[in-house]
């Protein structure tokens, strides 16, 4: 076992997922690579030091730049505003160290672009933090595609629907202005995520992009609450993608199903340890869907708990992360989804922005 000094650049909601995730890991999955939770950078060194005392950092750093360059920083995770991902990744493949970034991977498809140049042009070991496709459930119906389990794929719907913004009362806050902080920018990117790990790259975007409550507290609202895209993927297979930020009653809706010829796949987050299963086979009167359990039978399950249909939870697929970024670390060899695979769903959000103005389908444009 070899310890791996670790440096998180935030601390708030995803910065102390990662933390408690690096903390557990080697616990877990019994990594080669043992993380030390090294230091943690925040938006004030007061902010760093609470950081630091919660969550067990040897110390806090008075800025980013200051971790990014500390010697005994040998891995960053990005956990900070997305309009801060550009500057901290470029400095950190600079020393070629390893980053594990949040989604989305930047700000902007010009930010994206250039973090997955500077990846490359350091053959740095880059991870996108993509989280919900790692439930072993979605792990599974990955691999049940590619076994043929459904036979020809015809169609898939997904979705990414919550009510955070959905009372009009609510006051303006944060997120209610830069599209980065929309629902293009925070939301739409995890079913994407989920569409091209499913069923591969898109070729064409048809998309509807809307701001319903256009003002709160007087003040106007620069960002989208609710999107609509049609896809054609390069497969040939149609799809459809739902996201929002208004969908009264929805928490936690990464949500998606998938029509074949010889079967049906469907999942939902908000019950995340079951994936329900149709198969087009036995009598007609016997058929339906049938709720399937996960448990050490399936994908990552069985390091958390080894009893089936006891669950795992969101905090275990940070840990799942974690494991990944470690073993590519440790083997050099890049581990799925990297910045470029991040670059397809900003690509893809590109697309359906170009689509909303032109009214029109619009390829999407690879690089």
């Amino acid at each position: 076992m070899t310890e791996l000094g670790i440096g998180i650049v935030g601390g708030g909601y995803m910065g102390k997922a990662h933390a408690v995730a690096m903390s557990s890991v080697g616990a877990v999955f019994n990594t080669k690579l043992r993380p030390r939770l090294e230091m943690v950078a925040a938006g004030s060194v007061e902010s760093a030091q609470r950081y630091r005392k919660a969550f067990g950092f040897a110390r806090a750093a008075e800025s980013w730049q200051q971790l990014v360059q500390d010697p005994r920083v040998e891995a960053i995770v990005i956990a900070s505003p997305q309009e801060t991902h550009r500057a901290i990744a470029e400095a950190a493949f600079e020393l070629g160290k390893p980053v594990l970034c949040e989604k989305p991977l930047g700000a902007s498809i010009k930010d994206a672009r250039a973090m997955v140049a500077a990846a490359e042009k350091a053959g740095a070991i880059n991870m996108v933090g993509f989280n919900y496709i790692r439930t072993p459930a979605s792990q599974f119906a990955r691999q049940l595609l590619a076994e043929g389990t459904i036979g020809d794929v015809t169609y898939f719907r997904g979705e990414m629907t919550e009510d955070f913004l959905a009372d009009p009362a609510l006051p303006f806050n944060w997120r209610c202005e830069g599209l980065a902080n929309g629902n293009m920018g925070d939301l739409a990117p995890h079913p994407i995520n989920a569409a091209l790990a499913l069923m591969g790259p898109v070729a064409r975007v048809m998309a509807d992009i809307e701001t319903v409550h256009s003002e709160r507290s007087g003040q106007a609202v620069t960002n989208d609450d609710h999107s609509q895209l049609m896809l054609r993927f390069e497969s040939g297979v149609m799809g459809h993608l739902y996201s929002s930020r208004i969908a009264t009653g929805r928490k936690m809706g990464y949500a998606y199903e998938i029509h074949g010829t010889k079967g049906h796949i469907r999942f939902d987050q908000e019950d995340q340890n079951a994936l329900w299963l149709y198969l087009a086979e036995g009598p007609e009167a016997q058929r339906g869907f049938r709720k399937i359990l996960t448990g050490p039978a399936h994908p990552d399950f069985e390091p958390f708990c080894q009893g089936p249909g006891h669950g795992t939870g969101y905090q275990d697929q940070i840990i799942i992360e974690a494991r990944d970024f470690l073993q590519a670390i440790e083997t050099g060899t890049a581990v799925w989804p990297t910045f470029r695979d991040g670059l397809a769903v900003s690509e893809v959000v590109e697309a359906a922005w170009e689509s909303t103005v032109t009214n029109s389908w619009v390829d999407v444009t690879t690089h």
